[in-house]
């Protein structure tokens, strides 16, 4: 609140401001653009990870887009589910160990998405560990690079 003439008071509204272009609006444009752009850096995650890791195969990078969009519904579906399920099992040792439980249920998780699809291959439980610890990797730094560039992205990108 601001004085004005004398003693009447007027309420001028604040607008935060966001981190993100994205952040913060409600235009389904952007949400989606980022939805998609957050799949891309997933199937190129799986598709670099096969790359990387003996025992973890996708075949093509049209089979990495597919296997990303069953992996993000089955994380979608069951990825928190499975993050408290492990913690309260391990009498909360799993909360506070957050990273390491993550990790574990992406490995899970993998090994769920595996089973769905004949398009990814994951040999073994200590493969899925190692992918989902490499594509975390990998997703951070997607991640990291695409908030940089919709961030510092000139007057009329499309992230803007």
């Amino acid at each position: 609140m601001t004085p004005d003439s004398g003693r009447r008071w007027t309420l001028r509204a604040q607008v935060p401001a966001t981190t993100g272009p994205w952040q913060g609006q409600e235009d389904g444009y952007r949400a989606g653009v980022h939805l998609l752009l957050q799949w891309l850096i997933l199937s190129l995650a799986f598709w670099l990870t096969a790359k990387v890791v003996p025992g973890f195969h996708v075949r093509s990078l049209g089979d990495a887009i597919v296997v990303a969009a069953i992996f993000g519904i089955v994380n979608f579906l069951l990825g928190t589910l499975l993050y408290y399920v492990l913690g309260i099992v391990t009498l909360g040792i799993g909360f506070l160990l957050s990273l390491l439980t993550h990790w574990i249920v992406n490995a899970i998780l993998l090994k769920v998405t595996d089973g769905l699809t004949r398009r990814l291959e994951v040999r073994s439980f200590g493969t899925a560990l190692l992918a989902a610890l490499v594509m975390s990797v990998l997703g951070k730094l997607g991640v990291y690079a695409m908030n940089l560039a919709m961030n510092h992205s000139h007057p009329g990108a499309i992230y803007v």
